[in-house]
């Protein structure tokens, strides 16, 4: 009893008992840990993995290569993310129907489910921007002024004021924006599909892109009622001045021609 007494009051008495605490605790969580859990987790998304990459040699290999290196036919996939996946899978401009200056949206082919596996694929093969989430893209909450600001700014000298879209050079177009799905406006801004440029949070922040999204929403709401009047398309004021000066130089000609033909008439009479 004396030696133990003793042994206590030795000045690495506590450092010994510190240590021997930590390493029940370790051994304890490593015991009970729910590792089968992570374990479960991992095992799940590989499993996710695994099905995206046999519908991608399905359905991309030949194009895009069988690694996503690309190839001729399709750029390299690497490093696009799966955002950039989830956009154009999901809106059906992949797989292309046909080469072309611009793939153009259509009836999308694979269901949710698939175009997740093969984001995570796609994902797998280098980092990339991920797929936004609901509180990113809803247009709740969102500053319209300021979206329509920045849509203005950034986006108006291709997809016109309230997003109709327009033409390009050479068989390339910017497309309509009315009744796209807020979640695949908010990773075409992340990605750059096609001709777009890209926009990462650098250069608009999340909440910018949330903004632009709850302006589009508004512009496009079938409850929205146009203030001016006719908006001739929503083309902006190109065709707005178009139709002034066709429209109204064509009665102030038209009146005057009326005038200048009850003047003669009235000297002859």
């Amino acid at each position: 009893m004396k030696k133990l007494s003793a042994r206590r009051r030795h000045p690495l008495a506590a450092v010994v008992v510190l240590l021997l605490a930590l390493a029940a605790t370790g051994g304890l969580y490593t015991a009970f840990a729910p590792a089968s859990k992570a374990k479960a987790d991992d095992s799940a998304q590989s499993l996710t993995i695994e099905e995206g990459k046999k519908l991608y040699e399905v359905g991309c290999a030949s194009c895009h290569g069988a690694g996503g290196q690309g190839t001729t036919d399709g750029p390299s996939l690497v490093g696009v993310g799966a955002a950039a996946v989830d956009f154009q899978v999901g809106t059906g401009r992949m797989p292309a129907q046909q080469p072309g200056a611009q793939i153009p949206r259509k009836k999308v082919i694979y269901n949710q489910a698939e175009i997740d596996q093969l984001a995570a694929y796609i994902a797998s093969l280098g980092a990339g921007p991920s797929v936004p989430t609901k509180n990113q893209y809803s247009p709740e909450g969102a500053d319209i002024a300021k979206g329509g600001e920045l849509f203005r700014t950034n986006c108006a000298q291709c997809h016109n004021f309230t997003g109709k879209g327009g033409a390009l050079t050479h068989g390339k177009f910017a497309p309509d924006l009315e009744g796209v799905q807020p979640k695949h406006i908010y990773e075409a801004m992340q990605t750059g599909p096609q001709n777009m440029p890209s926009f990462p949070d650098t250069t608009l922040s999340s909440k910018n892109k949330k903004d632009i999204i709850a302006y589009l929403h508004s512009v496009n709401s079938d409850q929205t009622k146009n203030p001016g009047g006719l908006e001739l398309g929503g083309l902006g004021p190109v065709s707005e001045g178009l139709f002034g000066w066709i429209f109204g130089l064509g009665v102030l000609i038209a009146v005057a021609v009326w005038v200048a033909a009850r003047t003669a008439k009235a000297k002859k009479s």
